[in-house]
Order: structure tokens, then sequence, then C-alpha cells
């Protein structure tokens, strides 16, 4: 937990994902048009995965991955991402995040 943690808070957004999701390549090329380049772990190349997919569960997110924390904070797995971008919630939440030339 210790890590996942670490690891959520080293960038504004980060997504915990594995290199073979398709959910976890949808999210992020979401989160690149919004103009946000985000810190992708992927916990399949971690020797520590195992545990840091438990952690992610126990954390609350609904499935392992992709799980996504915005400024430190997990804001949930693909079905919450895309919530919040259809509400238009998601664009408040990465403006601070958003880089300059986009």
């Amino acid at each position: 937990m210790d890590k996942v943690m670490r690891l959520a808070s080293e960038k504004g957004v980060v997504i915990f994902t594995k290199s073979s999701c398709c959910l976890c390549y949808a999210v992020n090329i979401l989160f690149k048009e919004l103009g946000v380049r985000p810190m992708v772990h992927e916990i399949d190349q971690d020797p520590e995965g195992r545990e840091i997919e438990k952690a992610l569960l126990r954390l609350g997110c609904s499935a392992p991955v992709p799980a996504v924390f915005i400024g430190g904070k997990l804001r949930g797995s693909t079905n919450e991402i895309m919530s919040l971008h259809l509400s238009g919630s998601l664009t408040h939440l990465l403006k601070p995040y958003q880089s300059l030339s986009s």
C-alpha cells in the first residue's frame, strides 16, 4: 500500500495499468487528448505487481486496472473516469495538470 501511495503522489496524474489491457490504453489516450501526460505505471512489469494490484483493490478501486489517481487521490477505474468525463467534471479536475502546449 505504501508503494502505491508513494507512486500516486509522484505526479499530478498517475495511472496504474497492465501492458495488455485495452481499457488502460483507452483511458491513457483520453488523458492525452485532454492535454495531460500521466505517469503510467505498468504493474505487470513491476516485481511487486501482485501486491500493488491487491493494494489498489483494498483502496476501493472497482477493478485493479486502470486505477487513476489525480492529485494523489484515487478517482477510480474506467467506469468512474468515463462518468467524470461525460459529466464534464474530469476536465475541471485535470486543469492544473494540462500541459501548456495543448
